[in-house]
């Protein structure tokens, strides 16, 4: 039975195949498609894919909207909702091949956020009278971490667990702790 709907279920999400095909933003989709298949261990066409993700993960289908230039998609949010707690502003330029590790209350407000962007929950990624933060590529960002101000987190930066970022971080260096110290580079 549960087969059965998981089916029924997919044929109601093809319309976001559709979007998806005629996206602007179609190579950016696919490079967080790529991320995530590899992540998950999912094989099969990215239409395949896409249909799986946007059945099963919330958080993909936050992405997925965020990607999608097109109003039609508030309609298709009626039906296939993203994930309530995960907040990406508008603003921010978002650079493909995102993952998230279960995104719970994160908010991703920054002028700009590189390729391969990890991020986990509880993350506060955001601005301080305006100025927001710019993530270079390769960058991760675990649980409970704040970034914010205009400052610079340089590509393959790690941000540990509850980190209090204020300060640019050079590029391959680990912080952590409250305030933010680098522990390795």
């Amino acid at each position: 039975m549960r087969t059965i709907l998981f089916y029924i279920y997919r044929v109601l999400l093809i319309p976001h195949v559709v979007l998806y095909l005629f996206s602007t933003n179609k190579e950016t989709i696919s490079k967080d498609l790529d991320r995530w298949c590899v992540a998950k261990s999912i094989k099969g066409s990215k239409i395949n894919s896409l249909l799986y993700l946007l059945c099963h993960s919330k958080d993909f289908r936050t992405i997925f909207y965020f990607r999608i230039n097109n109003p039609i998609k508030h309609l298709f949010k009626l039906y296939c909702k993203g994930e309530q707690n995960f907040t990406i502003d508008v603003n921010t330029k978002l650079g493909g091949g995102i993952l998230t590790g279960h995104p719970y209350c994160t908010i991703l407000n920054a002028k700009s956020i590189g390729e391969n962007f990890y991020v986990n929950h509880l993350v506060t990624v955001g601005e301080i009278d305006g100025k927001k933060p710019t993530i270079g590529n390769n960058v991760s960002i675990f649980t409970g971490a704040i970034v914010i101000g205009d400052i610079v987190i340089g590509d393959n930066a790690k941000i540990g667990a509850g980190a209090v970022v204020v300060k640019n971080v050079p590029e391959n260096a680990t912080v952590v702790g409250n305030p933010a110290k680098i522990i390795n580079k």
